[in-house]
C-alpha cells in the first residue's frame, strides 16, 4: 500500500510504512458511524459498530492506540460487532485540536498524547459506557479492549470502574514514564484492580521488557486480583496491528482468540 493510498484509506503513517495485506472487515449486517459522546466540556467523537437489529447488545470498549482513530481502529470496532458487541472507540484526545492521524513526527505526536491527564481519560471512558447505555447497549455486559497506550489505559480503566466485567490489554505498558498527569502505573494499581484483565504480550517487545510483565503478574497474584498473561515468543510489540511491519499472523490470531474466550468467559460476550 502506497502512503497516498494508505492516507486515503484513513491509516496513519506515524506507525510507519502501511502494509498492503491489511485485514478490511465489511459493513454487512452491520449499523456502524460516527458517535457525539457528552462529556463535561463538549462532544466527544467516536466510532461505533454494532449488530442490525439485535436489541440490547453488550458493549466493548475499544482503547485506540496513540496514533488517532484510524482504520485499524475502526476495523476492530466491527470484527467486535461481527460478534455480537456494540463496540465503540472514543477519541479521547480530541481536546488537542488536530487529526493525530496526520502527523507523521512522533517527536510532535509523544508531547501531545503525552499530555493527557489520568483523571481526564477516566471521565471520558465512563462518559463512553453512559452513551452506548443511552443508545440501547446492555452495560451490564460491559468489556474493554485496548492497544498500546490503549492496552496501559485498559489496566488503568480496570482499576477505576465498577461496571466492567472483563478487560483484554494488548501490550499494555505495566510501567509509566514519569509524567505528573499519571498518578499510579498499572502494576502500582495492582491491588486496586476490579475487573479481571488479560495481559497479551511480545516476548521480543523492546519496550515492555518481559520482567515487567511478571512483576505486574506478580503484583496482582499478592492482591489477590483476577488475571491471566499470555506472551508470545518472538513476538514484538504492535504484533497486532495488521496495517503495520510489526504484525505476526500467528500471535495475532491467537490473541484475538484468547480475547474472545476471556470476553465470553466472564459473560461479556455470548
Amino acid at each position: 500500500m502506497t502512503a497516498s493510498a494508505a492516507v486515503a484509506a484513513g491509516y496513519t503513517l506515524a506507525a510507519g510504512p502501511v502494509r498492503a495485506e491489511v485485514i478490511t472487515t465489511d459493513t454487512t449486517g452491520l449499523d456502524v458511524g460516527t458517535a457525539k459522546i457528552k462529556v463535561a466540556d463538549g462532544e466527544m467523537p467516536g466510532y461505533f459498530a454494532r449488530p442490525k437489529g439485535v436489541a440490547n447488545p453488550p458493549v466493548v470498549i475499544v482503547a485506540m492506540e496513540i496514533f488517532g482513530l484510524h482504520e485499524y481502529i475502526r476495523d476492530v470496532t466491527r470484527r467486535l460487532a461481527k460478534l455480537g458487541a456494540f463496540a465503540i472507540a472514543p477519541d479521547y484526545y480530541f481536546r488537542k485540536g488536530v487529526d493525530l492521524t496526520k502527523i507523521t513526527d512522533m517527536t510532535q505526536l509523544i508531547p501531545l498524547v503525552n499530555s493527557k491527564p489520568d483523571s481526564e481519560l477516566l471521565t471520558d471512558l465512563d462518559a463512553t459506557v453512559a452513551y452506548t447505555k443511552a443508545n440501547g447497549g446492555d452495560t451490564r455486559r460491559l468489556g474493554m479492549i485496548g492497544f498500546c497506550r490503549g492496552g496501559r489505559n485498559v489496566w488503568e480503566y480496570a482499576a477505576h470502574s465498577t461496571e466492567l466485567k472483563a478487560a483484554v490489554a494488548f501490550y499494555g505498558p505495566p510501567v509509566d514514564a514519569p509524567n505528573p498527569l499519571w498518578p499510579k502505573s498499572p502494576t502500582q494499581l495492582a491491588p486496586e484492580m476490579k475487573a479481571p484483565v488479560l495481559g497479551l504480550y511480545g516476548g521480543a517487545d523492546t519496550g515492555i521488557p518481559v520482567a515487567q510483565v511478571e512483576a505486574l503478574k506478580a503484583a496482582l497474584a499478592a492482591a489477590g486480583k483476577t488475571a491471566e498473561f499470555k506472551i508470545y515468543p518472538g513476538a514484538p510489540h504492535g504484533f497486532h496491528a495488521d496495517y503495520r511491519p510489526s504484525y505476526r499472523k500467528e500471535a495475532a490470531e491467537d490473541a484475538w482468540l484468547q480475547m474472545q474466550a476471556w470476553l465470553k468467559k466472564y459473560k461479556v460476550l455470548s
